[in-house]
């Protein structure tokens, strides 16, 4: 069915081996992706308009605009996964939609202005200088810490601890890396700043819907499943029509950050509207409470965004699924194509868009990376969310739109955070956690809306036993809480 062989490149986390695995030339076949605003930009016309006068848009919204989880590739055009009538059936589709989807994000910005404020770009005075870079807001959320709130660098290295790069190799808008296990945050920049979080939100979409479906169920596309995607959609190829194993689907999602893949799976899920609701409740159990989800596939949108420390929490929660954890360290796979006039499936290659798991021209493989989710759209700029391992550590890091922009940039200073962790890890105090779900911090007699207060108290106490990627943190004086024969500080392993 398609589903085919797949050539893994993960580190030591998954299975004790290090490689870094490359395409043979002329093997894979790069399915061809439009980027046009036109539509997209209309959208967001109309959703601006549809706001009070004088209303601002939150941070990431000033523009709906082309996605895709391959930053650098050049835009190509040609191969759309709709033509002809689909095509025309699925802008009819989305003509209706659209209207419903502008009044409802501008009764959503103003229902709820807490969890969209953020930064927005300043107009030029005189119309001929460029406008100010945005700057993080005064006040952010302290879940993990008081110091997750605080704007700009945070780290306390210990004697004898390498030094952290400086502004000019770390220009992310917003970063952070912690241990994966422990969650302990070795270090951050803005970690709370709520921007658009382009395709790496995928992950988010991955944890809520995969769990529901069993990898060899088959599914067979409709049109109107992929006629709501927005132009400039990345895409993995699937074609109305024809049949696909929720594996295909997935495989889809991660190595080619498949909008289209998303939407089917979103289809067989209830649809796109319900799987939001789905996915927004996600984040809420996981205490994200920077991210506002307005689309699944991470899309621009007016008011979808995220931070780096939410992204980390999804990776964290998505990883303790076994099948997460095989596509997102998936380099390449075959995907089932059209069918032959003698009734065989077709398939053609397809390679992870993630170059710390596969290199490319002007990067190396990032040695015992393991994952997790990469995405680039025109509000988002690059972001990139990885796991790596070294020995027995195990480090998570999360770099959102980098200021220089340099071919794989997102990547470039993905892996200096991470060299500098592995190096760093038990020379530096940490600075906040990666706090639990609801339902663990609840069982340790945690408060989820005063969460920061139970992990300051933790770190000021000098806890750094920590605890597992699914250990409750956040317990105060560095106590053990006791519920039953269950001992809430004991470190568990990464499964």
């Amino acid at each position: 069915m398609g589903s085919g062989s797949i050539r893994r490149a993960a580190g030591a986390l998954f299975r004790g081996v290090v490689s870094g695995c490359r395409p043979e030339r002329g093997t894979f076949t790069d399915v061809p992706t439009t980027f046009s605003a036109s539509t997209a930009s209309s959208a967001s016309t109309a959703d601006t308009a549809a706001l009070p006068s004088g209303a601002a848009l939150p941070a990431g919204a000033a523009s709906a605009s082309a996605t895709s989880g391959d930053a650098g590739r050049p835009a190509r055009t040609g191969g759309s996964a709709r033509t002809g009538k689909a095509a025309r059936t699925g802008r009819s589709a989305r003509t209706g939609r659209s209207v419903r989807t502008a009044t409802a994000v501008a009764a959503a910005a103003l229902l709820a202005p807490p969890l969209l404020a953020g930064p927005a770009y300043a107009a030029p005075a005189d119309g001929k200088n460029p406008p100010k870079a945005p700057v993080p807001p005064a006040k952010m959320s302290q879940t993990g810490g008081d110091r997750m709130g605080v704007a700009g660098v945070q780290v306390q290295p210990k004697a004898g601890a390498p030094e952290l790069p400086g502004p000019a190799e770390l220009t992310g808008r917003s970063w952070i890396i912690s241990d994966a296990e422990s969650g302990k945050v070795l270090a951050s920049k803005n970690p709370h700043w709520q921007l658009a979080p382009a395709s790496t939100l995928k992950m988010l979409f991955a944890d809520t819907v995969m769990p529901k479906f069993p990898k060899d169920q088959k599914y067979k596309v409709k049109p109107a499943d992929l006629a709501d995607m927005g132009d400039g959609s990345s895409l993995v190829g699937i074609k109305e029509n024809l049949t696909y194993t929720v594996h295909d689907l997935w495989l889809g999602v991660f190595l080619r950050s498949g909008n289209d893949a998303v939407h089917t799976l979103a289809a067989m899920n209830g649809g796109v509207d319900a799987t939001v609701t789905q996915m927004q409740q996600r984040a809420k159990e996981l205490n994200a409470t920077d991210t506002h989800v307005v689309t699944p596939d991470g899309y621009d949108a007016p008011g979808q965004v995220s931070s780096a420390y939410d992204l980390s929490l999804f990776a964290r929660a998505g990883l303790q699924n076994a099948d997460f954890r095989e596509y997102c360290s998936t380099a390449t796979a075959q995907f089932p194509g059209e069918e032959a006039k003698d009734g065989k499936r077709k398939t053609f290659g397809i390679q992870n868009t993630n170059r710390l798991l596969v290199g490319d021209r002007d990067i190396k493989p990032y040695p015992g990376i393991a994952g997790v989710k990469n995405g680039s759209t025109t509000n988002a700029g690059s972001t990139f969310t990885g796991v790596a391992q070294r020995g027995d550590r195990k480090l998570l890091v999360t770099v959102m739109n980098p200021e220089k922009k340099e071919h794989n940039e997102a990547y470039r200073e993905a892996a200096k955070l991470l060299d500098w962790g592995f190096a760093a890890a038990d020379k530096v105090e940490p600075v906040g956690r990666l706090v639990g779900p609801r339902s663990e911090e609840d069982a340790a007699g945690g408060d989820a809306k005063n969460g920061h207060k139970n992990s300051q108290a933790a770190l000021e106490a000098g806890d750094g036993s920590g605890g597992g990627a699914w250990t409750a943190l956040g317990i105060t004086g560095g106590a053990l809480v006791v519920l039953g024969a269950v001992a809430l500080g004991v470190h568990r392993r990464w499964p």
